[in-house]
């Protein structure tokens, strides 16, 4: 329901699907006053009906105005989290992240959501990659994520201490599924999360850093299926494979290993 009332909140800010939702606000009202007796004429209660058949008919004749073009697949983390989290993850049985930190989208709540999702199923497997503290890419990563926003609230290295611990508790977890987590020490400029990467009904979000934001919420997102376009979804899944492959693993301690994993 709340997932519900965020959706139809968007719409209304953008101004999408209003005669819809008037339709729809209108037939519910007279519903309900029609519930206690025969305050409304039967005249009325027609022609909402009739009106609202006709919408629906002229609105599967309508095409998307959306589709094709670059609001579809383009928003900021505000609309990616109009649809939680936790609900993305309801079916999930693996997902994949890279971001310097990752500390909003492995927030308590998303890390205990995984648990009981992807990390309760037999098989379910979480990959996270974050920078490497150790890096000199941190320094540059903090010019760019926090020194080039002008209203941060949070920091890179400390975000990314946070995270670790997070990650090394979650790793001890008497769960089915497995945490793997790695550092690299290379930003890419991205961060990336992919859900059922490899299924044919995955999907990835993509956050491009830009070099200067107003906050992080205003970053652009792209998220897409792999029904959208299989060649650019096959890209990205392979940009996290390189990273995979290119970072390097860490130990039940915490601690970077000498080589980059496989």
């Amino acid at each position: 329901m709340a997932g519900t009332v965020r959706r139809i909140g968007h719409d209304v800010r953008r101004g999408r699907n209003l005669e819809a939702y008037a339709v729809t606000l209108v037939a519910a009202a007279l519903a309900v006053v029609s519930a206690f007796g025969d305050l409304v004429p039967v005249e009325v209660l027609w022609s909402v009906l009739l009106a609202g058949i006709a919408l629906l008919v002229y609105r599967i004749t309508v095409p998307d105005e959306r589709a094709g073009t670059l609001d579809a697949f383009l928003d900021d983390r505000v609309a990616f989290d109009a649809r939680p989290f936790p609900e993305r993850l309801r079916t999930a049985q693996e997902v994949w992240v890279y971001a310097p930190s990752a500390v909003n989208i492995l927030s308590p709540a998303h890390c205990d959501a995984l648990r009981t999702s992807v990390l309760a199923r037999p098989g379910g497997v979480v990959r996270v990659v974050l920078l490497d503290p150790a890096s000199p890419a941190v320094e540059q990563a903090v010019r760019q994520l926090d020194d080039a926003v002008d209203f941060a609230l949070q920091r890179l290295r400390p975000s990314i201490t946070t995270t670790r611990g997070r990650l090394a508790a979650m790793a001890g977890w008497p769960v089915p599924g497995v945490v793997e987590h790695r550092v690299l020490d290379f930003n890419p400029g991205f961060s990336l999360v992919a859900i059922d990467p490899q299924s044919r009904h995955g999907r990835v979000i993509v956050e491009l850093h830009g070099f200067h934001n107003e906050s992080t919420s205003g970053r652009m997102h792209l998220e897409f299926h792999r029904s959208d376009s299989e060649r650019w979804y096959a890209y990205w899944i392979d940009q996290f494979r390189h990273i995979w492959a290119a970072a390097r693993p860490v130990d039940a301690d915490g601690r970077p290993g000498d080589q980059p994993g496989d």
